[in-house]
Formats: C-alpha cells, structure tokens, sequence
C-alpha cells in the first residue's frame, strides 16, 4: 500500500510540472470537456453511486448522510454547472503585481503561480471530488483525492471522468487521482509524502481534521469548526436583527456558516428577545441560555459551560445577554473557532470596531453569517474555508490554490 501511495504522489508532482505549463485556453478546454463526460457518463455515475447508496443504508446510515452521498439527476447537474462556472472565472496563474524599480536599476514583482501538489481527504458528498478538482485545475496544480469511504464507488466513477477529460486536452491523466482504496491505513502513508505534495486540505468533521493534523509532514490548511457568533447592539433595528438572526440559524442550520451563538446588548434584549424567541421557537430552534436569558424567556433550557464552544449543526441556539459591546467581544475572542463573526448596529464608530478587533475569516456588519461562502463573496466558487492564518484565511477560491514568487527583472546589474 506504501509503494502504491508513494507512486501516486511521484506521479501527481510529475503531472504539475505540466499543468503549470498549461495556457487558460487549455485549461478552460479541459473543463468544458469535462462537463462533457459527466454529461456522457451520467448513467455509469449514477449505477456505481447506487452501490454506495445502498451499502450506507445497509450500514445504518442517517438519512441526512445518504442524501449528501445521493448524486441525482439535480446534483449531477449541479456539478457540471460549477465546473462551467469554473471555467469562466479569471485565471490568477501568471498575474504579475506591485512592480518596483530598486535604486539598483532591478524591477521587482511578485507572480502568481500554482501551489504544485494538494491532497484533499474529506467525507462524504462525492460531488466535492469534481468541485475540488476543478479548482485545483485551473489554478495549475495536481490533486490527490482521497473521499470518504462511503463514497467509493461514487468518486471511483467520477475519477474516470476527470482522467478522460485530462487524456482529451493533452494533459496528464494523473493530475487528478482518487486513492484506488478504501482502507483508512492508507491515510497516513499519504501524509507522509512530504517529498511531493506541498499542502494537505481536510474538510470534514472535527475528528477528521484533528487526526489530520496530528499525523501530517506536509503543511495542512485547517478547518476544525465554525463557531458563529452573531451580536445584537444597543443600536440596532430590531426588525432587521430578526431577518439576520433568523436567516443565519434557520436556513441551513446543518453548515459551518450557520449561526450557534446569539449575543444581545442588555439595552435591547427585553425588546428584541422575545421578539426573536417566539419566531425561532416557532422554526423548531431549541434555546439554551444565561440566566438572564431564561428569567425573560420563561422554559428556555439553562445554557452550561459546554454550549458556548458548541458547534450544534442543529436547530439549537446558545443565547447570552452582555453588558457592553466590550463584553460581547470578549465573549468572541473566548470562544470562537475563526470562521465567521457578525454584528447587527445602526452605530458605524461600533460597527468599524468590531471589525478591526475581531479575529476571523470573515467579519459581518448587518449581514447574516450565511454569506461567508465562496459563491456569496465573489470567488465564483471554493474548496472549503480555512480558519488557519497560513497561507489562506475564509474561503478558498482560485487565488487561494495558488502563491506568489519574486521575479526580477534587471539589465546587467551586479550587486555590489
């Protein structure tokens, strides 16, 4: 299993060498014509995506986690219409920025280049391996994928599509490889080929992450949870605060944008609270809060220490009065995960506070915590959110696939 591994990653970085070689033209050509597989292979997609849907079931799977494996007619249509999205996004690979003229007579820039290899191990959604890979594509790199077991059969299937696609355009098939085993001993061995991949990305649950993490040699890109918080100010419209508050935790609650926290100034909350309990309770959302909290809300459930770090991905909302904005910072920095933080305020000195002093990927100012997502900000589409500092912090997009190197460019200068 070692050796198979190993090959895999010696062929990956074989593979970028090529792909950093390739035009936007090509590249975009790859990507159409992958669009046109799926499109042909639609039926042999869905027969091998059946045997995984039917070995989950057999296996006790949740309903939820059979639904994220299913690849119907929707999904698969989905998939080609972000690959088509992909494709017409602008290409970062080869931007040159920031030229300088040194006193030496140099000019100096940076260029935008691909990262080289990036293994990707994440659960479930088998629709993840074309988004993936897509991505990593146009931004010039080779990607190793490595699903969940559950979708084996499903990302074997899409793999062929990919590799046909690759073969059509002239470019190396093993630019994009799914891990030919469903053994989990073989994740270790992947995290071990510090030689040729330069960045491991995990995108899953909390477990899947931190396993990654302890027993990788190759940089990882982390993701451990998103905590969202979202805080009510003195100064806010308690109208508007509703629709936000209501969009964030009910609309998804399942996702890693979707709002777990909810922070009321003391000034508001006896207007705004009940206000937002009635219509929350009313959308299935259980309340866990602060004494002061359940002494306005009569039944709501006395929140413990263990619900203010909680990541719920569920119908259920921690609730916390504070004193201050000063206080529902503090709350923040406590206990955030990073991800996504958003204040509601008519008060623009408060709101351009929050945003200089609290620490994550994406900070809100009267908008749900729901827009810190690829699609929503612009980057046409992503490979998952980093709540890591180095290299890409929030959304991953094309850029965030890529780096920079210095180019120098000079007439015979000699340093002295």
């Amino acid at each position: 299993m070692e050796n198979i591994i190993r090959n895999i990653a010696l062929q990956a970085r074989e593979a970028s060498r090529k792909m950093a070689k390739a035009s936007t033209s090509v590249k975009n050509r790859t990507l159409e014509l992958l669009c046109q597989y799926l499109e042909s292979d639609k039926s042999y997609i869905q027969s091998e995506n059946a045997r995984d849907v039917t070995g989950a079931k057999e296996r006790g799977l949740s309903d939820a986690m059979v639904d994220r494996l299913t690849l119907s007619d929707r999904v698969v249509d989905a998939m080609i219409e972000g690959v088509r999205q992909v494709a017409q996004l602008p290409d970062p690979v080869g931007t040159i920025r920031d030229m300088r003229l040194r006193p030496s007579g140099i000019q100096v820039g940076k260029m935008r280049v691909p990262l080289g290899v990036i293994a990707m191990i994440y659960e479930s959604r088998p629709n993840v391996t074309v988004d993936a890979a897509a991505l990593c594509l146009k931004a010039g790199n080779s990607v190793i994928l490595r699903g969940g077991t559950e979708a084996f059969y499903s990302n074997q299937a899409l793999a062929k599509s990919l590799q046909a696609a690759l073969e059509a355009a002239s470019l190396p098939a093993e630019a994009v490889q799914v891990l030919p085993m469903a053994d989990r001993r073989a994740l270790p061995f992947l995290l071990h080929q510090e030689e040729f991949i330069d960045l491991v990305i995990p995108r899953g649950g909390e477990g899947l992450i931190r396993f990654v993490s302890e027993n990788s040699r190759i940089p990882v890109l982390k993701h451990y949870k998103g905590v969202c918080h979202l805080y009510v100010d003195a100064d806010a419209l308690p109208e508007k605060a509703l629709a936000i508050v209501m969009n964030a935790k009910c609309q998804r609650p399942g996702v890693c944008n979707a709002l777990e926290t909810l922070l009321i100034h003391k000034d508001i909350a006896s207007v705004f609270l009940p206000l937002a309990a009635d219509k929350l309770r009313a959308a299935g959302v259980v309340l866990r809060g602060c004494e002061w909290t359940c002494s306005l809300i009569p039944g709501t459930d006395a929140a413990t220490e263990a619900d203010w770090p909680a990541e719920y991905l569920d119908l259920i909302l921690a609730v916390k009065i504070v004193d201050s904005m000063d206080d529902a910072m503090n709350h923040i920095s406590r206990f955030n995960s990073g991800h996504t933080e958003s204040i509601v305020t008519e008060n623009w000195s408060r709101a351009w506070r929050f945003i200089r002093e609290v620490d994550a990927s994406a900070v809100m100012v009267n908008a749900s915590t729901r827009f810190n997502d690829g699609g929503e900000l612009g980057l046409g589409a992503e490979i998952g959110i980093s709540t890591s500092k180095l290299h890409a912090y929030g959304p991953m997009g094309l850029e965030e696939l890529t780096t920079e190197k210095f180019v120098v460019f000079g007439d015979g200068q000699v340093r002295a």
